[in-house]
């Protein structure tokens, strides 16, 4: 997990540089991208809005550097309904997300936060809190 002095203080290609990544001006724009909007893209997403500013970039650029940021830790990835989205946010968080409109946004809880135990035995590799619901903008007036 980073330093959130790190998040603050460094530049989008010197976080990339630290986590051994080369910082080229692909890699720059996908990780800028998802650190400037919290809107938890999917890769097509992200693509059709940078394809615009850099007509160069191709959707094998697109998922190759989310691939090359998630490997290094910048990035996580969150599924929902099978769709992968995108998250640069790497601190202890979790996601409500509105059924009607789609829009997901963090929720900050204390890590001291107590879940239940899986079963002996198992090994967890991740975790994920999500809640689903509808919006203050979806949810029904009165």
């Amino acid at each position: 997990m980073e330093n959130v002095k790190d998040k603050t203080t460094l530049s989008p290609a010197q976080r990339l540089h630290e986590r051994g990544l080369r910082p080229t001006l692909q890699r720059v724009a996908v990780f800028s991208y998802l650190c400037n909007y919290t809107s938890h893209p999917t890769a097509e997403m992200l693509y059709a809005d940078l394809v615009s500013v850099y007509p160069t970039l191709s959707r094998t650029t697109v998922y190759q550097t989310l691939h090359a940021l998630c490997k290094c830790g910048l990035v996580t990835k969150l599924v929902e309904e099978g769709e992968m989205r995108f998250d640069a946010e790497t601190s202890h968080h979790g996601h409500c997300q509105c059924t009607q409109c789609r829009k997901i946004v963090n929720i900050f809880y204390p890590e001291t936060t107590v879940f239940p135990q899986p079963p002996e035995g198992f090994v967890v590799k991740d975790t994920q809190f999500f809640y689903t619901g509808l919006c203050s903008q979806c949810k029904p007036k009165g």
